[in-house]
């Protein structure tokens, strides 16, 4: 029995299919089976139930995947316990957040763990970040989302059971060119934004969704590229644009773009990890230590254990 062996079963345990396991991984779906077999002849029993919609997990199995995490933490222990290392915290981060929001919270990281050490990863998309916490090669992440659940916002949360905290709310805002004809009114409702158009990233940007749940298709959506082309493109009166308030409030001081009298929900930045890799020493103390210093935050009840969005 080999630790990559058990990183394996345990990625076919989360992921459900050897494809999914093998993406996960960043390996060949012919190794992710070879070493299942492997596995499954080393302990003498079956590990999982092959069918046509993927693999499920025997008895045995079942008895294995508790086993598997408590090695595999072990191990990690061990070898951090033999290099005298550091405590390490790999946390992945959205770009649009990585530059104003990650400081804060590794600010608060280090005043209350000065003895941490911090990895911080920001060049992966949202699915990305999600599937390497999933596969353990992220310890946390740090994203946009809304709600009560996982992917509320739009977006698809992994099949794989996260658990998560609010650390603070995101404010979104409308902005035009102050030349706009909606600027200056005194409140703005969906309808009035129907012939005027909406400049908006790809159809998984946070900022988006989030146009999507607010206004629907009562405005014409144009693709133009990220935060900072949607805003200049505001700025020459291309469009309005929904963006989070920290990236236009330099503009909106300026005057070069205005605020429209819309109402939008903020958005929470949103701290998700593995419930069970919460015993590896001092994860779950890291975890909290990076939420904001709020009492209903900051409490071991302010997290919540969910699965994938639930069906309509």
């Amino acid at each position: 029995m080999e630790l990559r062996q058990l990183r394996t079963f345990e990625a076919v345990t989360l992921s459900g299919t050897v494809t999914a396991a093998a993406n996960l991984l960043g390996i060949a779906p012919s190794s992710v089976s070879e070493q299942i077999r492997v596995l499954e002849k080393s302990v003498g029993v079956v590990l999982f139930d092959r069918g046509p919609k993927g693999m499920t997990l025997t008895p045995a199995g079942e008895r294995m995947r508790d086993w598997a995490r408590r090695l595999l933490d072990q191990a990690e222990q061990a070898r951090r316990e033999v290099a005298d290392a550091a405590p390490l915290l790999r946390l992945g981060a959205l770009e649009s957040i990585a530059a104003t929001h990650v400081p804060s919270v590794l600010g608060r990281l280090g005043a209350r763990r000065p003895d941490l050490r911090v990895q911080v990863s920001s060049d992966a998309t949202r699915d990305e970040l999600l599937a390497a916490v999933v596969a353990g090669r992220l310890d946390a992440a740090l994203l946009l989302d809304t709600g009560s659940w996982l992917g509320e916002l739009g977006f698809e949360a992994p099949p794989s059971t996260l658990a998560f905290v609010d650390l603070e709310p995101v404010a979104l805002v409308l902005v035009a060119a102050p030349r706009h004809p909606l600027a200056g009114r005194p409140r703005i409702t969906g309808e009035d934004l129907r012939g005027h158009r909406l400049l908006v990233n790809v159809a998984a940007c946070s900022f988006r969704l989030a146009g999507d749940r607010i206004l629907g298709t009562d405005v014409e959506q144009v693709r133009v590229g990220g935060v900072a082309v949607m805003r200049a493109w505001a700025e020459q009166d291309l469009g309005i644009a929904l963006l989070p308030e920290f990236a236009v409030a330099p503009q909106l001081a300026a005057g070069t773009l205005t605020r429209l009298a819309l109402d939008a929900p903020d958005l929470s930045l949103r701290l998700v990890w593995r419930p069970d890799r919460e015993s590896l020493p001092g994860l779950r103390e890291v975890l909290y230590a990076a939420a904001a210093p709020t009492p209903a935050l900051a409490a071991p009840g302010a997290a919540a254990v969910v699965s994938p969005r639930p069906a309509a």
